[in-house]
């Protein structure tokens, strides 16, 4: 998936972004609306999440499970 980020229109060109561009920018923006959405309701939920001191290596999972709990308990 890699690293996105927003599309800006060239500095020395005066006209706005294409369609396409706009495009891609919205659909970007919904998509990282959403990814931070919910890891404000997992850190609101499981606290352990707020601050993580284990290791990084072991995070991953633990958010996978806090995500499973969280979606069966919705």
């Amino acid at each position: 998936m890699g690293i996105h980020t927003p599309l800006r229109p060239h500095p020395d060109i005066p006209s706005p972004l294409c369609a396409d561009n706009r495009t891609h920018n919205r659909l970007l923006r919904s998509a990282r609306s959403l990814g931070e959405r919910a890891a404000a309701e997992l850190k609101q939920r499981w606290r352990t999440l707020q601050h993580v001191t284990i290791s990084p290596t072991r995070i991953g999972a633990i958010t996978q499970a806090a995500l499973a709990l969280n979606n069966a308990w919705k």
